[in-house]
């Protein structure tokens, strides 16, 4: 494993003018941005606005949505890790591929931080705690008084997302176990939770906001430091008494390691230019999602943080890549 990390990280290096070369004429041919998730699910709502967002800052640029779902995220990172490095192909990144993956998959066949090139950051979003309102709590009090009275399903997006850090959180934050069903598409678990299959679900405020409007889920627990404008009826998680269930998912873009500086400046100026669009961000507001922006190096060390911090979770919660 460690011999073909070690060629996925040196690939930029075998042809560096040939890379410069292409860097000068970039981009020649259609951009290749891959989604590890797929189509439908609020990954790949923002890689679709990403894919515009480039191909508007690149003077029209054409910009074309890969979706390669599978494995919580590491079937697309591989795949982008091991393609060469002229600007053809960009990852959406996720928490998941970036900074979770590594301490649940022993077998992973990529490094998050040595096989690719931090490009941007793009946004964040909270994530909230929904139940079908059959189940019959209306509180987080509720929730985890029945928790301790019998078993509760509770659903994510998949293996290393947002949702299974939500899971983890909960259950070492109060003590009790819950069974955790990670699902490979979000919309399913949504169909689930809707017709009473599973219990409860950790997911983005913008899939989850018209069915809590339309009073088909209850809304027990928002992460982050206060009420969301978007949902502000749903208590924030410390409101509703558990403080340490605080996680963020984020998007941002990479592309393989050894990927010009020229390309990377490219990008990182065209998104930094349409985070900050009026029209982008009254659409994240609707959405409960917040832009990022900055440089690739503070994309860099970000990712380290975010890497160290859920690698200690993981670790205390006994987090695995089978739930």
């Amino acid at each position: 494993m460690m011999k073909r990390r070690s060629l996925i990280a040196t690939a930029g290096l075998a042809l560096p003018a040939s890379a410069r070369a292409q860097a000068q004429a970039w981009p020649d041919r259609p951009i290749r941005l891959v989604v590890p998730f797929a189509a439908g699910t609020s990954t790949d709502i923002i890689g679709r606005l990403v894919a515009a967002q480039i191909s508007r800052g690149l003077g029209g640029a054409t910009v074309v949505v890969d979706n390669r779902a599978g494995a919580g995220g590491s079937v697309a990172a591989l795949h982008v890790a091991q393609q060469p490095p002229d600007g053809g192909t960009l990852l959406l990144s996720t928490v998941g591929t970036h900074a979770v993956n590594p301490h649940l998959m022993r077998d992973l066949q990529y490094d998050p931080m040595r096989d690719f090139t931090p490009v941007v950051a793009h946004s964040k979003t909270r994530i909230l705690l929904v139940v079908r309102p059959q189940l019959g709590p209306r509180t987080m009090a509720e929730f985890l008084a029945l928790a301790r009275s019998r078993s509760v399903s509770v659903a994510s997006p998949g293996t290393g997302t947002t949702g299974h850090l939500g899971h983890a959180l909960l259950t070492t934050t109060t003590g009790i176990e819950m069974l955790h069903v990670p699902y490979r598409d979000a919309g399913r678990a949504v169909t689930d939770l809707l017709s009473g299959r599973i219990d409860a679900m950790f997911y983005h405020t913008q899939f989850v906001r018209p069915h809590i409007e339309a009073g088909a889920m209850v809304g027990l627990g928002i992460t982050g430091a206060g009420r969301s404008e978007a949902l502000p009826d749903v208590p924030s998680m410390a409101e509703a008494g558990v403080p340490r269930v605080d996680v963020v998912g984020w998007w941002a873009l990479h592309g393989p390691a050894g990927l010009p500086a020229s390309i990377v400046g490219r990008v990182n100026g065209a998104v930094n230019a349409a985070l900050r669009e009026p029209d982008t961000l009254a659409a994240f507001a609707r959405n409960g999602v917040e832009p990022m922006g900055g440089t690739a190096a503070e994309l860099a060390a970000f990712q380290r943080r975010e890497h160290d911090r859920w690698g200690e979770v993981a670790r205390q919660a006994r987090m695995t890549a089978e739930g």
